[in-house]
């Protein structure tokens, strides 16, 4: 069992603090990714886990064993670098080798091990290369099959595609996962790119300035974000935001419902799903791909109009991008009926799309 528990972590550099009272359980086998903006705390905490940075408060346990006080190779991890850090002057067999025979394992072990790990990475060609003659993606499977060679419980992951370029990521990013789906080892994976974050976790841990902005499946953070920093870092193209003030209202069929004022128009909706307030404060959200293109000049509730400013290519889709009381709005749809720019667009915002949070708090106001 390789489960992981931090219990009210801590870490401070001197009088700052850069994560405080950071809770979260790591099932065993599960794949966490820490996921948020440069400087949150996300590659910190992951080398407390790891013991290449002090604790300064709390407890991390490792299969039920407290390691605050155990040296990085005592705590059963092993860990992928950003840089690789593979050793120039050696071969890739030497490489993968290196950390075994520091641990004096016998040479026959050391080389059915290789073997193993070198198929398992499509590696065999290149055990007797140097670094210098691979990719920077066969670096990175080198740097992989060092840290797998050693069978350890925990896969500890930190940035390690950042280097490469686009084809490479999305290439990497699949043998990660089938390499999840092959050893089923726990891993913790940080990244500040959402896209990896959805594609590879069980869950994703969002973080943002040392603490836990929301713990969920990457269905549960895109479709249920419970802060409005949530729902805009994940999620592309962005959410789109527009301030409104809460009223009640004759809309939504008669049976009473609410009504959202905005300085582009207003939208009715039932609000059965919210916590509502007469006069309160809100930010409606409401993501591209959910505005449905509508006729412009259509009559009708929930409807957002202007004119169309730029129109970006994205392949299948395109995003429209056009202002609406004065605030910039996207809007996806299918590449084949896009507008040009300067043609007059509108789109619809049905009320299951749309997402309401606290102006002041940033919390959602979606009681579900």
């Amino acid at each position: 069992m390789s489960a992981i528990i931090c219990s009210g972590v801590d870490k401070a550099y001197g009088s700052v603090k850069v994560i405080e009272d950071f809770n979260l359980a790591v099932a065993d086998r599960e794949f966490i990714v820490f996921l948020g903006p440069s400087g949150c705390g996300k590659s910190t905490l992951l080398r407390m886990i790891a013991g290449l940075e002090e604790i300064s408060g709390g407890d991390v346990t490792i299969g039920g064993i407290r390691v605050n006080d155990l040296e990085p190779r005592e705590r059963g991890v092993a860990m992928v670098f950003q840089n690789y850090a593979l050793y120039p002057h050696m071969t890739i067999h030497d490489n993968i080798a290196f950390g075994l025979k520091r641990m004096k394992v016998p040479a026959a072990e050391i080389a059915e091990r290789i073997r193993t790990v070198a198929a398992t990475l499509g590696l065999e060609p290149y055990l007797e290369r140097k670094p210098a003659a691979l990719s920077g993606g066969q670096q990175q499977r080198v740097a992989i099959a060092r840290a797998m060679i050693k069978t350890p419980e925990v896969f500890l992951f930190d940035e390690p595609l950042s280097n490469l370029d686009a084809k490479l990521r999305n290439h990497m990013r699949v043998e990660i996962a089938r390499l999840h789906q092959s050893l089923k080892t726990t891993t913790i994976y940080v990244t500040h790119d959402q896209l990896e974050a959805m594609t590879l976790a069980d869950r994703i841990v969002l973080m943002r300035a040392g603490a836990i902005e929301q713990v969920g499946t990457p269905a549960e953070i895109y479709g249920k974000p419970r802060t409005l920093f949530a729902a805009g870092f994940i999620g592309t193209p962005n959410m789109n935001f527009i301030d409104v003030t809460i009223a009640k209202g004759d809309g939504a069929g008669g049976n009473g419902g609410w009504v959202l004022e905005s300085a582009g128009g207003r939208f009715t909706i039932e609000g059965a799903r919210f916590a509502l307030k007469p006069g309160a404060k809100a930010v409606l959200g409401i993501r591209p791909p959910d505005l449905r293109a509508v006729e412009p000049g259509s009559a009708g509730a929930n409807l957002l109009a202007g004119t169309a400013d730029l129109v970006e290519f994205h392949g299948n889709d395109a995003l429209v991008s056009f202002l609406f009381g004065g605030i910039e709005i996207g809007a996806q749809v299918k590449a084949t009926v896009c507008p040009r720019p300067g043609e007059a667009v509108c789109f619809a915002a049905d009320e299951a799309h749309i997402h309401l949070f606290d102006k002041q708090s940033g919390l959602t106001l979606a009681t579900d």
